[in-house]
């Protein structure tokens, strides 16, 4: 090798560094920045919660919280009535014997139902609605920031689909799972192991 292409070669990798180093920095800019969305979705959905005699259910944190989170899912109308609706179901909240009896989310959606409340303030009923989805991710992503510099991405992104989905992975062993592949027969890994008996 000559000394130009050392040269040059040189050259290249300081150039490819900075890139990287640039690249970086914007995946933890943008890592940092999931992770003020994530705390501030879940101290806006705490505004939710009727606990307490709805002692935290404060109507202009539900109202940013639908304005910063779920701007596609109301339209600005929708977003005008919202605040009224919130106003109207805090007198009916102190009222009712059956909305205070609610103490989750949970528990709220269901007397909302049960109550057919839920056609008196239907924008409550669709964020009430959004919000445990939207708290299913961000128990990924606060996972996810927690483990990430202790496991493999590829074992954590398995873990939390289990996370989220567990009902359904319950259902499933793995000897079924095996099980399957070795009916396709289309793999080129043997995923039977042979037993110990025939090395004795």
């Amino acid at each position: 090798m000559t000394s130009v292409e050392f040269v040059f070669i040189l050259h290249f990798m300081i150039e490819m560094l900075g890139i990287i180093d640039e690249l970086c920095k914007a995946l933890q800019y943008k890592s940092q920045d999931i992770l003020n969305e994530v705390v501030e979705l879940l101290v806006f959905s705490s505004a939710l919660v009727p606990r307490d005699n709805y002692k935290d259910f404060r109507a202009e944190d539900i109202c940013k919280l639908m304005n910063d989170f779920y701007l596609n899912d109301f339209t600005e109308q929708e977003k005008l009535h919202m605040k009224i609706q919130l106003d109207h179901f805090q007198l009916d909240a102190y009222q009712s014997t059956e909305l205070q009896k609610a103490s989750t989310i949970v528990e709220l959606c269901q007397v909302l139902a049960k109550t057919n409340k839920s056609s008196i303030y239907p924008f409550l009923d669709r964020i009430i609605h959004l919000v445990p989805i939207e708290r299913a991710f961000s128990a990924m992503k606060i996972m996810t920031t927690r483990l990430h510099n202790i496991m493999e991405d590829d074992f954590l992104s398995t873990y939390l689909v289990g996370h989220i989905e567990k009902e359904i992975a319950q259902e499933f062993s793995a000897d079924s799972i095996i099980g399957e592949f070795y009916l396709m027969k289309k793999q080129r890994v043997q995923f039977r192991i042979p037993s110990i008996e025939k090395y004795d």
